[in-house]
């Protein structure tokens, strides 16, 4: 698929000569950080060396007071707590997180996490009902809970009460917990609103070391976790969730949880992990409990100590390989349903629906079928006699408001602007697969439906070099709002000939004139093979990285699009 190059804004050019001299760095690598916001030398340093103490005061946050003193009446009087959360990577973590740590002051304290084929997302009313049957009054939920108002309020009917640590966009009512924590909430204070549902808890174990002036080391041993989740819930990496990133990675790096370096031995990669490792090794694992089995088993094994850890972690990773095989069968399918209809193919929107889809692959289903089309994306299967579903969208629209817009055919959504999740009823599928159609073709760029590569600065291969690149890696950890800087370079020309590798990639070797000789890999651009030979200039946009091999290291281009000259 054609893909369109943006430039980004140049910003300030005297801010960049500024900081280029005050950092004694690269002019475009100064551009680029005047382009994050960055625009003196102290804000650079806070960039450049993201601390702890960096951490925003939790009480900060709407409700924790109160739900400091919730959760400390509940310890005094040994009353049983429930630590209840999605089966996503970032609701496990969260509750891995949080029931790992208020384990450390009682032992009356079990962990909930809804089946995602009997329940669905969110609170759901046997989990209540357990809680219920088996004594707790306290339920404390974790990425999960923010439009719960009737759950609440049937918990509160049986004498149980709710602490609500979500990260999700309220909804005109907030539910009647004791005590709610979201720092979108329209009236809440907190300087930092993009944490994920596990930084919630982490926060929640931060305040409670405070309020109990308890030493920093029993909740900072958890950043890996706060790391995991951050990156798998693709929140941006600005601000606190960069400080936790940050030391999250060097933990996972050096110091990881049992449960985290057992999955690390069965997915065979063990040190050098960056946030990309995360979510394309790590995440996808603690998924497959949940999309396959059942999320308790992701928790058990983040919480599991020793042999048990790699026991568990082996189960997990066999639930991943059954989830690929799923994937790609539906997606295949997905695929024939839409290239066998003419009217499907030429829509700016993807609505599929089979009856017999598993139910915890469809979102990854919407995610390859969108990066095919390029446009949003809902794929629906049947549960409990409704149709359910996942969506995704495209870079720069807000699917979350298509959505509001076709409320009325449907029985309940949530989600944000990138993703979401939707329940309706049968007959309302054609109704609401045409107005879906309708309101984001009436709505959408037509940019928006070519996939955009975005180029932070032109430069000449020639600048890159040791500190070059030693100075880029200090700009992680990588991810949205922090992305892995792309550049552009014109008038390359090719050493030797390009070779397809795999598939559909392309392997080459590139310079300009004065330049090293850069070796290269273009994921996905064999299709250019004929096209480059040794005397054609062309442009290239790219990501630099390290290749290391056999212990030796040296810089390559990622090659994300070529044009020729």
């Amino acid at each position: 698929m054609e893909k369109r190059w943006a430039q980004v804004e140049q910003g300030d050019l005297r801010l960049s000569d500024l900081l280029a001299r005050e950092l004694n760095i690269d002019r475009s690598l100064a551009q680029i950080l005047a382009q994050r916001g960055i625009s003196n030398f102290e804000e650079a340093r806070y960039f450049f060396r993201p601390q702890l103490t960096h951490l925003h005061d939790p009480f900060l946050m709407k409700g924790m007071e109160t739900a400091i003193d919730r959760i400390k009446l509940a310890l005094e009087r040994e009353e049983k707590i429930m630590v209840y959360g999605d089966y996503d990577v970032d609701g496990t973590t969260a509750v891995a997180l949080t029931y790992s740590f208020f384990s450390q002051f009682t032992n009356n304290i079990a962990y909930y996490i809804p089946d995602r084929h009997k329940e669905g997302y969110g609170i759901s009313t046997l989990g209540i009902d357990y809680a219920s049957e088996h004594n707790f009054s306290l339920i404390i939920a974790l990425d999960c809970g923010i439009r719960s108002v009737d759950k609440v309020d049937y918990a509160k009917g049986l004498g149980i009460d709710f602490i609500i640590c979500d990260h999700h966009l309220p909804g005109n009512e907030i539910p009647s917990a004791i005590a709610v924590l979201d720092p979108k909430q329209k009236d809440c204070g907190y300087p930092f609103k993009e944490l994920s549902g596990c930084g919630i808890g982490f926060k929640l174990a931060q305040a409670y070391c405070e309020a109990m002036n308890l030493p920093d080391e029993l909740y900072t041993q958890y950043l890996d976790l706060a790391m995991v989740s951050i990156a798998a819930d693709i929140v941006p990496i600005v601000d606190e969730n960069r400080v936790l990133a940050h030391y999250g990675l060097l933990k996972l790096n050096e110091n990881p949880c049992r449960g985290l370096k057992a999955l690390m031995e069965i997915a065979n990669k063990t040190t050098h992990y960056t946030i990309t490792d995360v979510v394309f090794i790590l995440a996808p694992r603690i998924n497959a409990a949940g999309r396959m089995g059942h999320g308790n088993e992701a928790v058990k094994m983040l919480l599991c100590e020793g042999d048990i850890a790699l026991v568990q972690s082996n189960l997990i990773n066999a639930q991943n390989t059954d989830r690929k095989s799923f994937d790609q069968h539906i997606t295949l399918e997905a695929l024939a349903l839409i290239e066998e209809n003419e009217e499907l193919i030429h829509r700016k929107t993807t609505v599929v629906y089979q009856q017999d889809w598993n139910k915890g692959v469809i979102g990854i289903v919407a995610s390859r079928l969108t990066e095919k089309y390029y446009r949003p994306t809902i794929v629906l299967t049947e549960s409990n006699g409704f149709y359910t579903g996942s969506a995704r969208s495209v870079v720069g629209y807000d699917l979350y408001e298509a959505l509001v817009a076709c409320s009325d055919l449907l029985e309940q959504f949530g989600g944000h602007k990138f993703a979401a999740g939707l329940t309706l009823k049968p007959e309302n599928l054609q109704s609401f697969s045409q107005k879906f159609e309708t309101v984001v073709a009436a709505t959408i760029h037509p940019d928006l439906l070519i996939p955009e590569i975005l180029i932070d600065a032109e430069i000449d291969l020639a600048q890159i070099d040791s500190k070059f690149y030693r100075i880029l890696t200090q700009m992680g950890p990588f991810g949205p709002s922090n992305m892995n800087p792309t550049f552009v370079s014109h008038g390359v020309s090719l050493i030797g000939f390009p070779q397809i590798v795999g598939t559909n990639h392309l392997k080459l070797s590139v310079k300009q004139q004065n330049s090293a000789i850069f070796e290269s890999i273009a994921f996905g651009l064999a299709n250019f093979e004929e096209l480059l030979r040794p005397n054609t200039l062309f442009s290239i946009c790219y990501m630099i990285e390290e290749n290391v091999w056999k212990e030796k290291r040296r810089l390559q281009l990622n090659i994300k699009g070529i044009k020729i000259a």
